[in-house]
């Protein structure tokens, strides 16, 4: 590999300085770094550490790792903290095994964990299952850095021998345990932190996140395609600025092509946040806290850095991972890698007749309501709209059929009701559904709502919209989660269909398909969908 210097203005996050330098690489490494102050140095030019994204599903970007890679170096983002969760639900070890050799085929650093609830809940249909066993495995391997989300908070409280064991294992492993563990507070809180769990990226409030904190459990500020807590977490980052990290936990593609980690620096610098605990929150805490090797800018280390223009935007003019230029100017060097197909995906076609509600005298039926930009869910009770026996979408009052069909067998369909789509007409489906991956779908009729099934039956995988006169389907044929093909692409095929789901269908949420794809995850609280029928996410069990 070829030597090569750059000069500029350094950011030292670690001395907490701005000086001008000249940075040498040899063999992928910084070698030296000169720190003349009578170096001649452009104005618009700073070199700080890459950006991190500290917990991040790359399977929500509808891209394999490689494309993910492809898009994101072009923001800054040099690494990931990734939980491969997902296609494990789907495809078990084979799944894991296939985002770590298509990691490896791009310059970029992927840092997988083991995923530790597969499945979630035993009260979903997954497609695999991964033991206590199985994630030792996984935590034996050099590529697998951390186990992954402990979403089984109740498992953790109340002592389950198999969670327990997966989180004996990290420890004798030497391997941080990420936490999920919405909510929680006061002692469970506690006890949870104390069980070895030292991250969470669930805390609604400040409050939550402040109790976690003063627990000893670092905070990750989250701002995804769905899920946003950065205007409720950001200001804690003044006074805790060695416990928080940023990441995105689930990016869709067309909001990664606009941006990704650099985006939280400049809201955060706009907040008027010392530049230096901004930057350790995005570069420096990821590396110290799951031991990457990723460099920080120090002799010795992995040239891993990039060229920003100025520290209020973040504009990235270059960046580097192993002293090779990966993106420059808005454009990316990585060449995308055609890669292979694995899939677990048996349903055949439904029926209309599949998804209609029997009217039994019910004077009140709960509906799910769902909270633009965030995956929690309320409870409500409404009296059902009734046509000819059945109980059906009340588009005037928002009240919208939801349905989960399993996608790993024929079974019956899973029916209730959601508020806060806002759709007129027509139909959204996806087998894209946290976490275990059935179909969900949401719509005002029984026609549309199967139509829109089909559609991603016929793919066997995607997300698809049908209106009045029209319909559009974006196949996601590996794991029935992600495309194959050209990011950016994808990209422009997500912007069309999530277009035609606000424009043509009258969705009023800003991300429709996100908020679409957790109303079956049960893990959060309230009220959510499986495909085994409607569940308290506090009660933890299933509900009438």
């Amino acid at each position: 590999m070829a030597s090569f210097s750059i000069t500029g203005n350094l950011v030292d996050i670690h001395k907490e300085e701005i000086y001008p330098a000249e940075i040498k690489i040899d063999n992928g490494k910084i070698s030296s770094i000169n720190t003349n102050p009578k170096l001649a140095v452009l104005p618009n030019n700073f070199i700080l550490p890459g950006f991190i994204d500290s917990h991040v599903h790359i399977e929500s970007s509808m891209l394999v790792p490689s494309e993910f890679a492809r898009l994101a170096v072009v923001h800054g983002t040099v690494a990931t903290v990734s939980d491969p969760h997902e296609i494990a639900n789907v495809c078990g070890m084979e799944g894991v095994e296939f985002m770590i050799e298509n990691g490896k085929t791009v310059p970029f650093k992927f840092n997988f964990g083991a995923p530790s609830c597969v499945p979630a809940t035993i009260f979903e249909t997954a497609g695999a299952s991964l033991n206590a066993t199985d994630v030792e495995k996984l935590l034996q391997r050099d590529e697998i850095k951390y186990l992954s989300e402990m979403m089984n908070f109740p498992g953790v409280l109340f002592k389950d021998e198999e969670v327990l064991q997966k989180i004996a294992s990290a420890h004798r492993l030497n391997k941080p345990v990420d936490g999920h563990a919405p909510g929680l507070r006061g002692e469970k809180a506690k006890q949870y932190i104390d069980a070895g769990i030292y991250t969470d990226h669930e805390c609604f409030t400040k409050e939550e996140a402040l109790d976690k904190l003063n627990y000893g459990m670092k905070i990750l500020i989250r701002e995804g395609s769905a899920a946003k807590n950065f205007e409720a977490l950001i200001n804690l980052l003044n006074d805790w600025p060695d416990m928080m990290m940023f990441c995105s936990d689930d990016k869709h593609p067309d909001s990664l092509v606009l941006g990704h980690i650099n985006q939280l620096c400049a809201r955060a610098v706009a907040k008027g946040i010392n530049i230096f605990k901004i930057l350790k929150a995005a570069c420096l805490n990821p590396v110290l806290h799951y031991k990457l090797d990723v460099g920080l800018l120090r002799v010795g280390d992995a040239a891993d850095f990039i060229v920003v223009k100025d520290l209020k935007q973040f504009e990235v003019e270059k960046a580097f991972i192993d002293g090779k230029l990966v993106a420059e100017n808005g454009k990316s060097n990585i060449r995308t890698v055609k890669s292979d197909i694995i899939n677990n995906f048996s349903c055949t076609k439904k029926e209309v007749a599949d998804y209609e509600i029997i009217y039994t005298n019910e004077k009140e039926i709960s509906v799910i309501e769902a909270l633009d930009g965030q995956l929690i869910t309320n409870r409500l009770s409404v009296e059902p709209k009734r046509i000819d026996g059945k109980i059906v979408s009340d588009i005037e009052r928002d009240f919208l059929k939801i349905a989960v069909v399993n996608r790993y067998s024929n079974s019956p369909v899973a029916l209730a009701f959601i508020k806060n789509f806002g759709l007129k007409k027509g139909a959204l489906a996806s087998s894209v559904a946290h976490d275990s991956h059935n179909i969900v779908a949401v719509g005002v009729d029984d026609e549309s709502i199967c139509k829109a099934v089909n559609l991603v039956i016929e793919k066997k995988g995607g997300v698809s919209a049908v209106g009045s006169n029209n319909e559009m389907v974006l196949g996601l044929p590996v794991a029935g989660l992600m495309s194959n093909e050209d990011g950016y692409k994808i990209a422009a095929d997500y912007t069309a269909i999530d277009k035609m789901a606000k424009e043509e269908l009258g969705s009023t949420l800003g991300s429709p398909f996100m908020t679409l794809s957790f109303m079956a995850l049960l893990v959060i609280p309230h009220l959510k969908l499986s495909d085994r029928g409607l569940f308290d996410g506090d009660k933890f069990e299933f509900t009438i």
